[in-house]
């Protein structure tokens, strides 16, 4: 008989939880939401408002034009009502470069919304570029919520009322710093948007969530152009080009993703000043929010500490991971055979996940990407029947016994899968077992298993002895 045939249940005296019991992790619906977009020219105070309206500090504000570069999605509710708030850089009808690239993202964000909530200086009244962007308001035939921020108190209400000559109807005057009058603008906006789904209408599941990770300047923005086959985040030589993390729907090989394209994540988050702090922890969160991360690595340079802490991160995460070795196109025969070396040495403890050499300016292996994608998350998502489980754990204590400690041979007397995305496995054991011989067991696992893509984590949970009574 087998150390997991002798398993008796009574053995533990209630230290069997029931929360181990048919453990599934919730899916929750994706529910179809209004989405606002919020424009205006650069340095008015959208991303003020807009960390006004969810109440905590989400988008990244500096007192310098040009912090928020892309458009940026966030869940917002107001009396009952969820809506998306998509945060815009300024808009600059004469942009040239970057600043053109900004200002196309802003359309884009105008054109996707249900209502636009235009931003303007009430300290600086009535620019040519506030009429520009009228222009392109009028153009969209979206409804509009003329908000004129910067209102602190009733002095200045006057020159807020000035904007009535913008033709959008009646300015709204709040103060996004204060929080003054910001109630009423949004019950305002609650008037032009549009119904959301019955809660029996809304639809079950949703796509699947895609971080793309990695330090600044990998080309992870370019990347994510090219895997979209479309302009969908602004491009950059200038490294930390991209701030906040960027949702994105994309189609890839027929199947819809939510692919997050996040700042590249600095050596230490205490190094980065001002908006590049916030920045590097809005990309934690981002993995956090991640089912599978694609981290991004540089193959033209040599492999950093940067590049394997972001590994670390990710599987400590418990997220799905896919490699992406970029910039293969910069590579020669002396490079590949040295990051061939690299690999074996400093990534070898992420053999487990997939790793696709691309391109993002030629696109060489961008298609495979959705292969290595899908593969981690059919790991990630992996459940081991208890029988099957056990059936193998029996023949690992038979073939590999736990060495003996202190004259005792500690012994799995039963297993049990409590989670998948990631899987995570608790052994109830005799006694404390070695972390060197519960990382053979996760090893293992991977072998008869494959649990390619995803961190596998191993529980171990030694029976307390009896209690004389």
């Amino acid at each position: 008989m087998t150390d997991v045939e002798a398993f008796d249940p009574s053995e533990y005296e209630g230290d069997f939880p029931d929360e181990f019991r048919d453990f599934a992790p919730e899916a929750g619906p994706a529910v179809p939401k209004p989405v606002v977009a919020v424009v205006g020219r650069p340095n008015v105070g959208k991303s003020t408002l807009v960390n006004r309206i969810l109440g905590r500090r989400e988008a990244v504000v500096q007192d310098v034009p040009g912090v928020t570069r892309d458009r940026v999605s966030y869940d917002a509710n107001w009396s009952g009502r969820e809506f998306v708030l998509v945060d815009t850089g300024g808009w600059v009808s004469d942009a040239r470069g970057l600043a053109q690239q900004i200002a196309e993202q802003a359309e884009l964000a105008i054109m996707a919304a249900d209502a636009v909530m235009f931003v303007v200086d009430a300290t600086v009244g009535t620019t040519d570029e506030d009429e520009a962007v009228v222009r392109v308001l009028r153009q969209s035939k979206k409804p509009v919520v003329l908000v004129a921020n910067k209102v602190d108190d009733q002095r200045t209400e006057a020159e807020a009322a000035s904007m009535w000559n913008l033709g959008l109807g009646q300015p709204w005057a709040v103060s996004a710093m204060h929080g003054r009058g910001t109630g009423d603008m949004l019950d305002a906006l609650l008037e032009v948007l549009p119904e959301t789904p019955a809660e029996g209408d809304r639809p079950v599941g949703g796509p699947r969530r895609v971080a793309i990770v990695g330090k600044p300047n990998v080309g992870k923005s370019s990347l994510l152009n090219k895997i979209a086959r479309e302009k969908r985040v602004v491009v950059s030589d200038i490294s930390g080009t991209t701030v906040d993390p960027v949702d994105e729907l994309v189609e890839v090989g027929g199947t819809i993703y939510r692919f997050i394209d996040t700042a590249g994540i600095r050596r230490r988050v205490k190094e980065a000043s001002g908006h590049e702090y916030y920045a590097s922890l809005r990309t934690q969160t981002a993995i956090e929010r991640a089912e599978v991360c694609v981290v991004v690595i540089d193959a033209s340079e040599e492999i950093s500490e940067q590049d394997l802490r972001i590994l670390s991160m990710v599987e400590d995460a418990g997220r799905a991971l896919v490699i992406a070795y970029n910039k293969w196109d910069l590579t020669d025969e002396e490079r590949r055979y040295y990051l061939t070396r690299e690999i074996e040495r400093d990534v070898y403890g992420f053999t487990w996940a997939p790793h696709v050499n691309v391109s993002a300016l030629t696109g060489r292996n961008v298609d495979k990407l959705e292969k290595a994608i899908e593969m981690a998350l059919e790991g990630w998502e992996t459940r081991i029947p208890t029988g099957k489980l056990n059936a193998f754990l029996g023949r690992v204590a038979a073939a590999h016994p736990h060495p003996v400690r202190s004259g005792k041979q500690p012994r799995i007397l039963f297993g049990t899968q409590a989670q998948n995305c990631p899987p995570t496995f608790v052994l109830f054991t005799s006694g404390k077992f070695d972390d060197q011989y519960s990382r053979f067991v996760e090893r293992r696992l991977r072998e008869d298993f494959d649990f390619t893509g995803t961190p596998v984590h191993v529980q171990v949970r030694a029976r307390e002895k009896r209690k004389n009574r």
